[in-house]
């Protein structure tokens, strides 16, 4: 259940006020649950996706629950883009506060079936996308001296399964690149991966390969909601200045891989 703005603009304030929140991926699943969830807690969200038709029904729906929000059409695969994305919020907004690098995909195979074209699509989406974001916001983010970087990787990132050697190594490397962020970034840039098991979204769509697609039919079975992860994230940018959640990992209570 979507939470109400009555309820949780009083938490945001409690918790340092509003935000201005970039997501990536926000026209389905997790992202979609995130934009919700962060809109209607006060913050003011950016939200960028390639579905233009899905970000403008977004927009209607949150504006007409009262929630603040700005919609940009977003290849996270283009460096460019990317930056356009950041660089026009901040000189919208004066600021960015936190960046959710969410967008994801996940078309599972065999490596013997030798899908390459998928392999290369994960790896530009899921790691290159990833590093575009935290270029685009890092100068930003260093100029103000604040803000927070918030990674969604997966339990896939802790463990590999037939099918999933690829998209597996994809989320390690964001789990590795995000841990490395936090090492390396000033005190004042707080870093956060969010693993999340099997939730409810569009990511087995894209899966093409019959084998890997009837074999995750049976394990997303047990899917949680993507505002489940949303109200891990909205814990996170809600903890004082001086209080950084370095990793969550969220799984359905029935998972165990």
């Amino acid at each position: 259940m979507t939470p109400t703005t009555s309820r949780t603009t009083s938490l945001t304030t409690e918790q340092g006020g509003r935000k201005v929140v970039l997501v990536t991926g926000a026209t389905s699943g997790i992202g979609e649950g995130i934009a919700r969830r962060l809109a209607a807690e006060g913050h003011h969200v950016v939200a960028g996706g390639r579905r233009e038709d899905r970000l403008a029904s977004l927009a209607k729906s949150i504006r007409a629950d009262g929630g603040s929000i700005d919609v940009r059409r977003l290849d996270v695969t283009d460096r460019a883009d990317v930056a356009r994305f950041v660089d026009e919020t901040v000189a919208d907004q004066g600021r960015i506060d936190v960046m959710v690098n969410n967008a994801g995909v996940m078309p599972l195979s065999r490596l013997d079936s030798l899908l390459v074209d998928e392999w290369d699509r994960m790896i530009d989406v899921n790691v290159k996308g990833l590093l575009h974001g935290i270029a685009a916001a890092m100068p930003h983010f260093q100029r103000q001296s604040s803000g927070h970087f918030i990674t969604i990787a997966s339990v896939g990132a802790y463990s590999v399964v037939p099918t999933a050697a690829v998209y597996c190594a994809t989320k390690y490397a964001a789990w590795a690149i995000t841990e490395g962020l936090r090492q390396e970034a000033e005190p004042f840039i707080r870093v956060t991966t969010v693993s999340p098991g099997v939730v409810e979204s569009e990511l087995a769509d894209t899966i093409t390969e019959s084998g890997a697609a009837a074999a995750m039919k049976a394990y997303r079975s047990a899917a949680i909601p993507p505002d489940a992860i949303a109200r891990a994230i909205s814990y996170a940018i809600g903890q004082p200045a001086d209080v950084d959640v370095n990793e969550l990992v969220i799984r359905p209570a029935r998972q165990r891989p």
